[in-house]
């Protein structure tokens, strides 16, 4: 038995060293940082705000010339968008195209480059920009190449991210699979992440799952608060939908043959208003639990050995948000850098 127990902490710490070496620290909480808002503080407020609480990694949505060199300055590793609109260029310019788009935007040297850890080509491109599809992975060929013609492409991973639509099955967790009208992008893709060491970025949000179906996904699951488990799913058993849904990605990377391919979920959290489950005590009581569970460590029930790397949204509300009201209330701490509820990242 002690044998065993030494073979599987060995495997443990073996699955974090290579989450690492795909360009991350899944043991450490990231924050993304909208800038959707007219009350935004400055970037260097935002970047002493993050590393005064301990947090050393950050998502961008875009390459922003105001934050990038801030963040880079505050040594927080970056996670850079590239723009769904910039993907056609990308696509059709090669890598000497790619190159000079990275050039462009101050990620091809220097301090920012040195922080750059992911870039995130287009946002849940094969949810509702069908129009991108064809020029995503093109796009995302071109950027590891120009990095690799800067000696980067070690310490920067090249992926995208994708709205938990991109599956067609998600229950139980095991049936997990891939949309078949995706699978013509997906597969190259899933074969670059697989031959660079990438992750596949996944966007989740339990909190929108029980807004849409409470019957079927009740405030306590999908807060990952339940007493017993929700879903039993042959041995393995869920009390989450968080960990429901991160193992059905990894059932659909099985499925396609890509099951070496980490999860990295690079958006997810819980709003404080705008509806009657958005409160701040269960933004408390879910952030607070991702929070909880990057600092241990912890994997999911089918990859139990294989952290999770994981970022909240947001670090400020954005109220030049469009949709629901609750998307206008995600922010963890308030323009005047106090938190908006109890939570800790140590």
């Amino acid at each position: 038995m002690a044998t065993l127990r030494f073979g599987c902490v060995l495997l443990a710490a073996l699955a974090a060293l290579l989450a690492a070496a795909a360009g991350g620290d899944p043991g450490k909480i990231g924050v993304c940082h909208g800038r959707v808002g007219g009350n935004l503080p400055a970037p260097e407020a935002a970047a002493a705000l993050l590393r005064s609480n301990g947090i050393t990694k950050a998502r961008l949505f875009l390459p922003d010339p105001a934050v990038l060199p801030a963040f880079a300055a505050a040594g927080i590793d970056l996670t850079v968008g590239v723009p769904n609109e910039n993907l056609t260029f990308l696509s059709a310019a090669g890598p000497e195209g790619a190159l000079q788009w990275l050039r462009s935007n101050g990620l091809a040297a220097g301090p920012v480059a040195g922080r750059l850890r992911y870039l995130a080509v287009g946002n849940e491109v094969l949810y509702n920009n069908q129009f991108y599809a064809p020029h995503l992975v093109p796009a995302m060929r071109n950027l590891h190449a120009a990095l690799a013609s800067l000696g980067l492409d070690g310490a920067v991973k090249v992926s995208s991210a994708h709205a938990s639509s991109v599956l067609a099955s998600s229950y139980p967790p095991s049936a997990g699979a891939f949309d078949a009208a995706q699978m013509d992008v997906l597969r190259p893709m899933l074969r670059l992440l697989a031959d660079t060491g990438a992750p596949f970025m996944l966007n989740a949000y339990p909190f929108i799952s029980h807004v849409g179906d409470p019957a079927n996904v009740p405030l306590a699951y999908a807060l990952g608060a339940s007493d017993e488990p929700v879903v039993r799913d042959g041995a393995l058993a869920y009390a989450g939908l968080f960990d429901a849904t991160v193992d059905a990605v990894v059932a659909a990377l099985e499925r396609e043959g890509f099951g070496g391919v980490p999860v990295a979920v690079t958006e997810t959290g819980w709003p404080t208003a705008g509806h009657p489950a958005a409160t701040p005590e269960n933004a408390a009581a879910y952030n607070g639990r991702m929070a909880e569970r990057a600092a241990r460590g912890v994997g999911t029930p089918r990859r139990p050995g294989a952290p999770v790397e994981v970022f909240l949204f947001d670090l400020y509300d954005e109220d030049g948000k469009t949709g629901a009201e609750f998307e206008r209330h995600f922010g963890i701490f308030r323009a005047d850098g106090v938190k908006a509820y109890n939570i800790n990242f140590a």
